[in-house]
C-alpha cells in the first residue's frame, strides 16, 4: 500500500514534466521552421532580386560576361515595416512557376545591367551625330552595316587626308579624324568638315586613339574599321568594290595592296600583284628568312602591314584588346594578328591587289617639334622649315626607338601570358622539327 502512495504522488510530477518536455520540442520545431525559412527567403530574395544583388570580383573583372537572371513577379514577396512576409499567392512547388524560373534563369544579361528590365537595356552606341532638336534629316540618318574609316591626321597632309575623307564619305562611310597636332578648326573650310567626327589630343598616335575611342561596342553597328594613316593616295581605290572583294575571299584582317611604281614599300608581301584578285603569301627562296607554299607563320603568310589594316568587326573585337594602353606604336602587335582571324591565318588575312593605294612614305609624328617653340608655333612654319637645316629639329629617330622599345616590351609580355595562362592553347603552335617562317 505504501508503494501505491509512493507512485501515486509522483503522478503530478511526471506530467508536468511530460508537458515541459512537449513545450520544449514544439518551440524548438517552431524556432526550427522559422530559422530555416528565414534563411530560404532571404537567400531567394537575393538570388531572385537584380537590384541587391552582391558585386563579385569576377562581375568586375569580366564586365563582358553575360549573368543569368532569374526574374521573379513582385507580389511573390511583400517586405512590410523590414519584416518580410510570404504572400499568401507564395507556391513553392507549382510547376508553372518553376518553368518560369528557368526560362528566365537561361537569360543573357551584361553584366552592370542586372537592375533593369531587358527591354531597356541599349548594347550597343555608333558614331552618328544626333541633331539638338527637331527630326534627322535624311542626309544625316545613320546608314548602318558599311564601315568606319579612323585616321590619324595632321595639318600638314590636309590635301591628301581631303582626298580620302572624300572618297570614303562618298561611299556612305563613317569618318572619325584624329588630331595629333591640336589643329581642329584649320579643317572647318572642307564642306565636310561638319560631317566628320574630330578629337584632338597633342602627339599620340592612331592606336592610342583606337584603344580610347573605337571600344568594340561603340563600333559594333559597323561591319568593317579602317584604320588608315594619313600618307595614303586613293586614287585608283573603291572602297566599297573593296568591302565587296573581301567578303567573297572571306577576309577578316585585310589591306589594300601597294602600288610599287609609286609607293615606299618595306614589306614584299604588301606589293599589288598584276594580274591578281588578292594574296595571301610571299615567296623568298634565298637569303635568311625564306618563305615558301611550306610557310605557315607571319610574314611569310597571314600578315599585313600597320598602315593601312582593315578588320571586320568579329576581328576588331579580338584586335582590340590585345591593344596595350600603354604602347602607343603598336610594333610587334601585326606579327600577332593571325589570332584575331576567326581562324586559319594563312587564309582569313590577305592583301588586296584589285584595289591598291599609294603608300608616300612621309614624315609625321616626331617632325618640326623644335626644343625652342611651342608645337602651335613648328606647325603653324612647318613648310619653311623644310628647307631650313638651322631650324628644323627631327624626333623621328627618337620616336623610332621608342617603337623598338615597345615592341620588346609587347613581345615579353606576350610571352609571359601564353605561359602563365594554362588554359590558353596556341593554335598554330608547331612542334620544334616543323616549325618554319
Amino acid at each position: 500500500m505504501t508503494n501505491s502512495c509512493n507512485c501515486l504522488s509522483h503522478l503530478p510530477d511526471l506530467k508536468s514534466r511530460s508537458c515541459v518536455f512537449s513545450i520544449f520540442v514544439a518551440v524548438s520545431l517552431i524556432c526550427g521552421v522559422y530559422f530555416i525559412g528565414g534563411a530560404w527567403f532571404n537567400k531567394d530574395l537575393f538570388r531572385l532580386s537584380p537590384g541587391f544583388r552582391m558585386n563579385t570580383t569576377q562581375q568586375h573583372t569580366d564586365t563582358h560576361k553575360c549573368e543569368s537572371i532569374l526574374k521573379v513577379p513582385s507580389p511573390q514577396i511583400q517586405v512590410l515595416n523590414d519584416t518580410r512576409v510570404s504572400s499568401p499567392e507564395i507556391k513553392i512547388n507549382d510547376t508553372s512557376e518553376n518553368t518560369h524560373l528557368e526560362k528566365c534563369n537561361q537569360k543573357c544579361r551584361p553584366v552592370g545591367s542586372e537592375a533593369l528590365p531587358n527591354g531597356i537595356i541599349s548594347i550597343h552606341a555608333n558614331l552618328e551625330m544626333r541633331p539638338l532638336w527637331g527630326p534627322v534629316s535624311e542626309d544625316n540618318k545613320p546608314k548602318y552595316g558599311t564601315g568606319l574609316l579612323a585616321v590619324a591626321v595632321g595639318i600638314n597632309q590636309k590635301e591628301l587626308v581631303n582626298k580620302i575623307v572624300q572618297k570614303f564619305l562618298e561611299n556612305d562611310f563613317v569618318v572619325m579624324l584624329f588630331h595629333y597636332d591640336g589643329y581642329v578648326d584649320k579643317w572647318h573650310d572642307f564642306d565636310w568638315s561638319n560631317r566628320v567626327l574630330h578629337i584632338s589630343v597633342k602627339n599620340q598616335t592612331k592606336w592610342w586613339f583606337a584603344k580610347r575611342f573605337l571600344h568594340p561596342d561603340i563600333v559594333a553597328e559597323y561591319e568593317y574599321i579602317f584604320l588608315w594613316d594619313e600618307d595614303l593616295g586613293v586614287e585608283d581605290f573603291h572602297p566599297k568594290r573593296y568591302i565587296s572583294i573581301v567578303k567573297e575571299e572571306g577576309l577578316e584582317i585585310s589591306q589594300p595592296a601597294l602600288d610599287p611604281g609609286k609607293s615606299e614599300v618595306h614589306h614584299p608581301i604588301t606589293a599589288r600583284r598584276h594580274k591578281s584578285r588578292v594574296h595571301r603569301r610571299y615567296y623568298k627562296f634565298k637569303g635568311s628568312g625564306r618563305c615558301d607554299e611550306k610557310s605557315t607563320s607571319p610574314p611569310c603568310v597571314g600578315w599585313v602591314e600597320m598602315m593601312a589594316p582593315v578588320f571586320s568587326r568579329a576581328a576588331w573585337r579580338c584586335v582590340w584588346y590585345m591593344i596595350q594602353n600603354d604602347l602607343i606604336h603598336a610594333w610587334g602587335l601585326d606579327m600577332q594578328l593571325g589570332y584575331c582571324a576567326q581562324g586559319d591565318r594563312t587564309v582569313k588575312i590577305g592583301v588586296v591587289d584589285e584595289e591598291y593605294i599609294v603608300h608616300l612614305g612621309l614624315p609625321t609624328l616626331g617632325v618640326f617639334s623644335d626644343r625652342n617653340k611651342t608645337n602651335t608655333e613648328s606647325i603653324d612654319q612647318s613648310k619653311n622649315l623644310v628647307n631650313s637645316e638651322s631650324n628644323n629639329f627631327d624626333n623621328r629617330s627618337a620616336v623610332r626607338r621608342q617603337s623598338y622599345t615597345e615592341m620588346g616590351i609587347f613581345r615579353n609580355r606576350w610571352t609571359k601570358a601564353v605561359n602563365e595562362d594554362e588554359c590558353w592553347i596556341d593554335p598554330f603552335k608547331q612542334s620544334p622539327q616543323l616549325r618554319k617562317p
